[in-house]
C-alpha cells in the first residue's frame, strides 16, 4: 500500500509540507491528451447546461469542494474526467483521510462555475478546489471571498489570482523567469524571439521581455506569427535575417510548430547549433524529442521525477494516461489531507496556504503567495532523443518570502 509521507509542520511553518508519495523516483514525463504544461486555458471548451453534481469521494467529516468541467465537450471534458480520477487517487493513497470531496460539474462555463460553488458553500465546503478555467475562477472567487472560504484554481491565467483565490497550475511565467535566468547565467546576453500570434504567447511575450529586462539583457529581433503555416514561413524568413546577433532564440510553441520553425531558421542561415535554441513547457513532448533539429535546446519546466510513477499508477487503476495537469489535482487534494491531519482548525488559513517554505507535490517544490500566484520549483531541461535531461535542477527550497 502506498505510504503518504507527512513532514511536521513547526508553528512558524519553516519546513516544507511533503505531500508526496515517498515512493516517488526519477522519472521522464509521457505525452498526455490535452495540452501541455501550461495550456489548460487555452483547452477548446464551450459552455454546457446547468452543473449537475457527480457525488461525494471519500467518507471524512471535512468537506471539500471540487468544481471541474466535467461535462464540458472535447478536450475540456476528457481533462476534466482525468483530473477527478486524479482526485480519488489521491484521497485512495493517502492514509485515511477526514474529507470529503463534493464533486460539481460546472459543464465549462462561468454560470456554471458560479452555481456549483453556491452549492459547494451551502453544502458546508471548507475549501474548494478549481475551477479549471479562467473565466470560471473570478466567480467562484468572489462568492467563496465573501464567506471566508479560500479557493485552489487550476487556471494558467494569473490575472485571475488574488487574495484567498490561489492558483495551483503551471504558470507560463514561471517557466520563462527560470528558463531566461538560467540562459543568463551561461552568458546569454542576446535574445530573438518567435512567438504565437495567440493568448498563449501574449502572456510569454511580456514575460520574456520582463526576464531579460530584469537582467540586463536585450532583444534583437521578435516575430509573431499565426497559425497559417505559410505565414509561419514567411515571418520565420524575416527573423532568420534580423536574428544573426543573438545568443539564443525563444520559440514558445507546441510540438506541431516548433520542428517547422527551427528547420525554417537553418534553411535561411540560422545556426542552430551555434544560436542556443529555447522553448517552454509545452515542450514536453515525445514529438520534440523525436526531431533531431531540437536535440540540445533547452527547455524549463517542473523535474520529472514524480510524473511518470503518478502515470504509472494511474494506468494500473484506470487503464488509460493521465492528462499532464491531472497531478494538479492530485497535488490540491493530498495537500488538503495533509493540511487536514497537521493544521486542526486553522488547516486552510491564509498563513498557513502562505507559507513561504512551500510544499513539496508530484511536480515538486510549490508555494502560494498572498497575491495567489504560485511560484514553483522548476528544472532546466535539453532537448534528448530520449526526453528531457535535466541540466539545472529544480531546487529544494525556496529563498525568500516570495512576496
Amino acid at each position: 500500500m502506498c505510504r503518504v509521507e507527512l513532514a511536521r509542520m513547526s508553528a512558524a511553518l519553516r519546513a516544507p509540507l511533503n505531500i508526496v508519495l515517498a515512493f516517488a523516483a526519477s522519472l521522464a514525463l509521457v505525452a498526455c491528451t490535452g495540452g501541455g504544461l501550461s495550456g489548460n486555458d487555452f483547452l477548446s471548451s464551450q459552455p454546457a447546461a446547468t452543473p449537475q453534481s457527480t457525488g461525494a469521494i471519500g467518507q471524512g467529516q471535512v468537506k471539500v469542494g471540487l468544481i471541474l468541467p466535467l461535462g464540458a465537450p472535447g478536450n475540456a471534458g476528457v481533462t476534466a474526467q482525468s483530473m477527478r480520477n486524479a482526485a480519488e487517487l489521491a484521497l485512495s493513497e493517502f492514509n485515511n483521510p477526514d474529507i470529503q470531496l463534493l464533486v460539481k460539474d460546472d459543464g465549462g462555463s462561468a454560470q456554471g462555475a458560479q452555481q456549483a460553488a453556491q452549492q459547494l458553500l451551502e453544502e458546508g465546503a471548507e475549501i474548494i478546489l478549481g475551477p479549471l478555467f479562467a473565466h470560471s475562477v473570478a466567480p467562484v472567487g468572489q462568492l467563496a471571498r465573501a464567506r471566508g472560504i479560500p479557493v485552489i484554481a487550476f487556471s494558467t491565467d494569473s490575472n485571475v489570482a488574488a487574495a484567498g483565490v490561489y492558483l495551483l497550475s503551471f504558470l507560463p511565467e514561471s517557466d520563462v523567469e527560470r528558463l531566461i535566468g538560467y540562459a543568463a547565467q551561461q552568458g546569454k546576453r542576446a535574445y530573438a524571439a518567435a512567438i504565437p500570434d495567440n493568448a498563449y504567447g501574449t502572456v510569454v511575450e511580456a514575460a520574456f521581455k520582463q526576464a531579460i529586462g530584469r537582467r540586463g539583457g536585450r532583444i534583437v529581433a521578435l516575430e509573431r506569427y499565426t497559425a497559417d503555416r505559410n505565414q509561419i514561413q514567411a515571418v520565420i524568413r524575416s527573423l532568420a535575417q534580423a536574428a544573426g546577433g543573438a545568443d539564443a532564440i525563444f520559440i514558445p510553441d507546441t510540438a506541431d510548430t516548433v520542428p517547422l520553425v527551427v528547420q525554417t531558421l537553418a534553411a535561411n542561415g540560422v545556426d542552430t547549433r551555434r544560436i542556443q535554441m529555447l522553448g517552454s513547457g509545452l515542450w514536453e513532448d515525445p514529438q520534440i524529442f523525436s526531431a533531431p533539429v531540437l536535440e540540445g535546446a533547452w527547455y524549463a519546466g517542473p523535474d520529472s521525477t514524480g510524473f511518470r510513477n503518478f502515470s504509472a499508477r494511474y494506468r494500473a487503476r484506470y487503464n488509460q494516461d493521465p492528462v499532464r495537469t491531472a497531478t494538479l489535482v492530485y497535488d490540491a487534494v493530498a495537500l488538503v489531507a495533509a493540511l487536514t491531519k497537521t493544521q486542526g482548525q486553522r488547516r486552510f488559513s491564509a498563513e498557513v496556504l502562505t507559507t513561504t517554505s512551500g510544499f513539496n507535490g508530484i511536480d515538486g517544490l510549490f508555494r502560494f503567495r498572498r497575491d495567489g500566484i504560485n511560484q514553483r520549483g522548476l528544472a532546466v531541461m535539453k532537448v534528448s532523443p530520449t526526453g528531457g535531461q535535466v541540466i539545472s535542477p529544480a531546487p529544494r527550497s525556496f529563498a525568500g518570502s516570495g512576496t
